[in-house]
């Protein structure tokens, strides 16, 4: 018995801990957008646990205010390279756009950043290079995987 209070008691990780809440007073973004748009399919397809489990200690969370997020930045990440936006651009973006939003994670829409932009900046670095390059990969592959991007496309 006292595992299984331990697991219900868990303290949650990352920022949205409550993400599979019912709100009766909002729709879910599903209920929203178009499941047959691009970013609803291949959000679908990407591993977003592989990317919470490998990333984890680029995000560490020990007290205080929950950490980032990396299904977050990650997708953040791929946003700001799928559109050629500056993180300034994909976060205000991110704040107009369900699709967006969806994609990175969230269930229920969002009138607020859920990152300052130079918290992003401060994410790619400790990811580095070879971390953005497996981020893009690992899309591509779910792209191709989809469909929806084939090997003209991803050069």
């Amino acid at each position: 018995m006292q595992g299984f209070a331990y697991w219900v008691l868990k303290p949650c990780n990352f920022r949205s801990c409550d993400e599979e809440q019912d709100d009766l007073l909002r729709p879910r973004l599903t209920d929203m957008i178009d499941l047959r748009h691009e970013l609803a399919m291949l959000e679908k397809l990407i591993d977003w646990e592989f990317f919470e489990t490998e990333w984890a200690g680029f995000f560490p969370y020990t007290t205080g205010r929950p950490a980032t997020s990396p299904r977050l930045v990650a997708g953040l990440l791929y946003l700001q390279h799928a559109y050629r936006l500056s993180d300034e651009a994909v976060v205000a973006r991110w704040v107009e756009n369900p699709y967006h939003q969806h994609f990175t994670g969230e269930v229920f829409f969002q009138h607020r950043p859920p990152i300052d932009p130079s918290s992003l900046t401060r994410r790619r670095k400790r990811i580095g290079e070879e971390g953005a390059d497996w981020l893009l990969t690992k899309t591509i592959e779910a792209g191709r995987t989809s469909g929806a991007l084939d090997d003209h496309s991803a050069r």
